[in-house]
């Protein structure tokens, strides 16, 4: 399989990739949202790539986010993860490419998501289970939905992961101003009442995710709230 890294993908190439994608059920919306937070995080920031998807010391990237993966499967093609050649396939019976990721089936994904509200629950148990393994360096980084925290099973895991130090675990919220429940002093308060260190950003903006991103936080989980406009998102 041609890498397509080697080939020199960007992100401006991303849309192009995205776009070879058509049929039914795109969710192109859940996935643009999501574009900017992926890049940066693939580009510059998660220690993985097509080349050690096995090794145990790599970072995990769960999307939680997985009913729109347009953007996730192009930045994997994007990054050598994926043929290309796989994108035009996507959502049609004999594509690996499904409308929800499969782990079984798209190379670089760590878990099949669709469901809302179960990646951040399995992220907490994927970060402290390399912790019994003595798996030090490893990161866990989990993307969600803002509309998703609406979710009792992440609720337990926000109010778990803080007070047991998960230092190593890292929340991407897509915030589109699509939850049906407002929270009091916004998303971020939610997670610092729960001992989380937490930030708010653009989320178009990669200089100010890739800060946020890479910032400090020791003895604690962090999350990142990336907010994007409603009509963009």
């Amino acid at each position: 399989m041609t890498s397509t890294a080697e080939q020199g993908y960007a992100y401006g190439d991303l849309p192009r990739l995205m776009g070879l994608m058509t049929g039914d059920e795109k969710h192109g919306p859940a996935a643009t949202s999501t574009l900017d937070a992926l890049w940066v995080l693939y580009d510059r920031v998660l220690r993985v790539g097509p080349e050690r998807m096995d090794d145990p010391e790599r970072d995990r990237f769960l999307l939680s986010k997985g009913h729109g993966p347009m953007a996730y499967y192009a930045v994997l093609a994007a990054r050598g993860f994926l043929p290309v050649a796989w994108l035009p396939g996507f959502g049609s019976y004999d594509s690996p490419l499904g409308h929800h990721p499969d782990r079984l089936l798209v190379p670089g994904a760590e878990i099949g998501s669709g469901s809302l509200g179960h990646g951040l629950p399995i992220a907490v148990g994927m970060a402290l289970g390399l912790r019994a393994q003595g798996l030090d360096e490893p990161r866990v980084w989990v993307l969600t939905g803002d509309a998703e925290l609406d979710e009792g099973s992440n609720h337990e895991a926000i109010a778990y992961a803080g007070p047991a130090g998960l230092e190593r675990l890292h929340t991407v919220v897509i915030d589109n101003s699509s939850a049906s429940h407002a929270r009091p002093g916004g998303i971020a308060a939610r997670f610092v009442a729960a001992g989380w260190s937490a930030t708010t950003v653009d989320g178009r903006d990669h200089e100010a995710l890739y800060a946020a991103f890479t910032a400090p936080h020791p003895g604690r989980p962090r999350v990142v709230v990336a907010q994007v406009e409603p009509k963009n998102a």
